[in-house]
């Protein structure tokens, strides 16, 4: 541990006391770190208010968002990856912290964890959230590796004592491919309230948006095919950093294809920029064959921009089975339901914000904070 430092304000032994394991949040801005900047203070003050508190051990790299001031930030050398190391490093750090927190007479509860593996030997119960299910989809990594996934998610979903999914597309496939019990798990959603909508103002040649890491779970390169299926379809943008080689690849498939005249990488964005983004693009494009929820959809929403998704269950779920969709191997579908997308009366639109508002950040911190007291029981 390199030290500590605290800025909770009262905390007491009636409440919950509980412990984030954050090595990972330290990480670029992305769909985690926002449920997580999002949440933490606001569970935080949850537990405040009733009595308990909430600390967070920072990895190796601090984390860059503010978490408000009940989160006491407990400093530490654990390495966000890779994951082997982390695992290691970290059960260390965790228990360094856990046995500080009994010498003092504030011991811990729980320890809330969202990245695997999860750690053993605490001596007390942990809960997890499980933002999705990569490790088990056909296409996101070679079978050795998904096999071995499958047994590390399997085992830390049946002994957490709490599992917190971020939709209910994923919570049922924890129950029905994990055999998680459904009475220990909760949904967590992610939200939208959090951006703030600047009013639409599309230019006549505005391109096709979507927003996102470049990898290749999201898919992308079914808009590139789209774009060539139909030539008369707007130009598209790409905003998102990329990870490994994958712009690369995109662009070779661009130029392959003959689209790379009509394709932007606008690459890593300011978080401030998101808004204007939304308010100018020509419709939104969520094409992912992997989602466990589908923040960006949900974001273009509340921005009342047209949105097309590609159909898998997280993102009907999220967006609604009314949003035009395609199957995300169908190139034609796709150009088909942007075309849609496009053609939307501002009424639907409209509705679509109002099904977007449902989602709020308060809410969600209220729903994790009911299953930690589930856990904790």
């Amino acid at each position: 541990m390199r030290g500590s430092s605290s800025t909770s304000g009262k905390s007491g032994t009636s409440g919950l006391r509980v412990l984030v394991a954050g090595a990972v949040l330290g990480q670029p801005m992305g769909g985690v770190r926002r449920h997580n900047a999002e949440l933490l203070p606001r569970l935080a003050r949850l537990l405040h208010e009733a009595g308990g508190a909430l600390a967070v051990l920072e990895g190796h790299t601090p984390i860059a968002f503010e978490l408000g001031p009940h989160v006491e930030r407990l400093a530490s050398d654990v390495p966000a990856g890779p994951p082997l190391a982390r695992v290691v490093h970290e059960r260390r750090a965790l228990r360094q912290a856990l046995a500080a927190a009994r010498a003092a007479g504030r011991p811990f509860d729980l320890v809330h964890t969202a990245h695997l593996p999860a750690p053993r030997g605490l001596g007390l119960p942990f809960t997890l959230t499980l933002h999705d299910l990569r490790t088990l989809d056909a296409g996101a990594a070679p079978l050795t590796r998904r096999l071995i996934g499958r047994t590390i998610v399997a085992s830390a979903a049946r002994r957490a004592a709490a599992l917190i999914a971020v939709s209910e597309s994923v919570r049922q496939r924890c129950i029905r491919e994990l055999g998680v019990d459904a009475a220990r798990t909760h949904v967590v959603p992610n939200a939208a309230d959090h951006l703030d909508v600047l009013p639409r103002a599309p230019a006549r040649t505005a391109a096709l948006l979507c927003v996102g890491h470049l990898e290749p779970r999201k898919n992308l390169e079914l808009v590139l095919r789209a774009l060539a299926h139909d030539p008369t379809l707007p130009d598209l943008a790409l905003a998102g950093a990329a990870k490994g080689d994958h712009e690369e690849r995109l662009r070779a498939l661009a130029h392959e294809l003959q689209v790379a005249a009509r394709v932007r990488f606008l690459g890593p964005f300011e978080e401030r920029e998101l808004a204007g983004l939304y308010a100018t693009c020509a419709a939104v494009v969520v094409p992912s064959s992997i989602e466990g929820f589908g923040l960006a959809a949900l974001e273009a929403q509340r921005a009342c921009a047209p949105l097309a998704i590609a159909r898998i269950p997280a993102l009907l779920e999220v967006a609604g089975s009314a949003t035009p969709n395609f199957a995300p191997d169908d190139p034609a579908g796709c150009a088909t339901a942007i075309r849609a997308a496009l053609a939307a009366p501002p009424a639907t639109l409209t509705a679509a914000r109002t099904h977007a508002a449902r989602f709020t950040w308060d809410a969600s911190a209220h729903a994790w904070h009911t299953a930690l007291q589930s856990a904790a029981r």
